[in-house]
């Protein structure tokens, strides 16, 4: 087998800077504690200094018979003492991208992938914006190679416009993250059993028969000029409950979480009505998107407001249905066949709302090719490096109207799917070397779409950054 190239072998063979869309931090809870005092006070603080995981409570069976879902566990790097300490150190990353063949790199929080689902507002709101405050300020002394992420809780859009605006204009941050989706109580359980009404919930993905009107939120956005991006799980709900391992929940639990939140922009028409906007879903990869890409043209070529019409009750011929049953139904029934029959099928028996009929009507769809300028040019798919699926992202032939999908590089550093930073870019790489991506795919994938991202957002996104020419040569800047 060939020894995979280094760093620097692979950085001479590239006309292009490497970004890392989706890099992450670990936050140092005693400094993060501090920031939580300023921010909420001390008694939000040992409020939170004192919680304790849920599950690590409770028996065997009281997991079972609460069904209380088996968190992450040893998720942090902690042989590699080198790895752990650069997650935590922003000067020694720093220090590390040129090792690692990262030119620019977006820095994600940890615990942030964590509070915008705290139940409790106070704290919720103290956390995010704590943390906010933490990663300004240590990260203000690395703007040319690298910049933190916000956190931005929305559990409300009230909230989520809040933070959005303390975040950008007070700390000066330019990418955010939010949840992409809110698990609420079911009103209905809630009134019947209020004790019972936090194990019956409904998974709120924030664009479609939401319980607030985000579109506020989503304006905001496009004022300040920021990409979308969402890192949320699917873990804890649908089959990725297991009360006993960790594994069995969280494979497959990113694309899940971003696939019900592209779904659900799509068919809330919130990529209609803000087509400037970009999303980014991170983590779970790019094979999830080709097929929801796929679904969507599938099922709207046989479910749109014309093509219905072929499976409308109306529309049956019920004579000639009686004269087959005559010829052909004997084997099925000898009574003679009469119209009303055919009424009692209850898939159709029930009669239909007509404003109703219509189930992409917010999504303004009139040909394959307003589904493709809606996906395509909107959404970007964080693609781990040993990810073979990324692949799929630059295969035309295998997506609708031969397209290419916006494939974005993410390291994924600082947690436990990356046991050595300094292999993720040579893991990446191989893609090319096995010949699935083609130079020009893998510059797309390294450099071009993550410009685009934040830079088709914010103009100014990477300037003063050790990538502003090449970024701006590639915005036509």
């Amino acid at each position: 087998m060939t020894a995979p190239l280094s760093v620097e072998q692979i950085k001479n063979k590239l006309d292009h800077p490497v970004i890392d869309a989706d890099g992450h931090v670990i936050e140092f809870t005693p400094v993060f504690l501090d920031y939580l005092k300023d921010v909420g006070g001390p008694e939000i603080a040992e409020r939170f200094a004192k919680r304790q995981v849920n599950w690590y409570k409770l028996s065997a069976q009281e997991r079972i018979d609460k069904q209380r879902t088996r968190t992450p566990w040893w998720a942090l790097p902690t042989a590699n003492t080198l790895d752990r300490a650069t997650a935590m150190l922003p000067r020694l990353l720093n220090s590390r991208l040129d090792e690692l063949g990262i030119d620019f790199a977006l820095a994600y929080p940890t615990l942030g992938l964590i509070f915008p689902g705290d139940p409790s507002e106070d704290v919720r709101r103290a956390c995010c914006r704590a943390l906010n405050t933490y990663h300004a300020e240590l990260f203000s002394s690395y703007a040319s190679r690298m910049t933190p992420v916000a956190v931005i809780p929305l559990t409300t859009p009230e909230e989520g416009i809040e933070e959005l605006e303390y975040a950008v204009n007070t700390l000066g941050l330019k990418a955010v993250m939010i949840p992409s989706l809110i698990q609420r109580p079911i009103a209905e359980a809630a009134r019947i059993a209020p004790a019972a009404g936090a194990y019956a919930t409904w998974i709120d993905t924030l664009a479609f028969e939401s319980a607030y009107d985000y579109d506020p939120f989503w304006a905001k956005c496009r004022e300040l000029k920021v990409a979308v991006t969402v890192h949320s799980g699917g873990s804890g709900w649908g089959t990725r409950n297991s009360v006993n391992n960790y594994m069995f929940n969280h494979i497959g639990n990113f694309a899940a979480a971003g696939e019900g939140f592209a779904r659900s922009l799509i068919m809330g028409g919130v990529t209609r009505r803000f087509p400037e906007l970009r999303f980014a879903f991170l983590e779970g990869g790019v094979g999830w998107a080709s097929a929801l890409y796929a679904g969507l043209i599938g099922h709207w070529e046989k479910r749109n407001s014309k093509a219905l019409q072929t499976y409308n009750p109306a529309a049956l011929d019920q004579q000639q249905l009686i004269e087959l049953f005559a010829e052909y139904g004997q084997d099925i029934t000898t009574k003679q066949i009469t119209p009303e029959d055919f009424t009692q099928d209850f898939l159709t028996k029930n009669p239909e709302d007509p404003t109703m009929l219509d189930e992409f009507s917010a999504c303004g769809f009139e040909s394959v090719e307003d589904i493709r300028d809606q996906f395509q040019p909107n959404f970007y798919f964080g693609c781990e490096a040993d990810d073979p699926q990324t692949a799929l992202a630059f295969d035309p032939r295998l997506n609708p109207q031969k397209i290419k999908l916006k494939a974005i590089f993410g390291s994924d550093i600082g947690h436990w799917d990356v046991s050595d930073m300094s292999t993720v870019l040579a893991e990446a790489y191989e893609l090319v070397e096995d010949g699935l991506l083609t130079p020009e795919d893998f510059r797309a994938f390294t450099f071009t779409n993550a410009v685009t991202l934040h830079g088709g957002m914010n103009a100014d996104f990477y300037k003063g950054t050790v990538v502003e020419d090449a970024a701006s040569a590639m915005l036509g800047g």
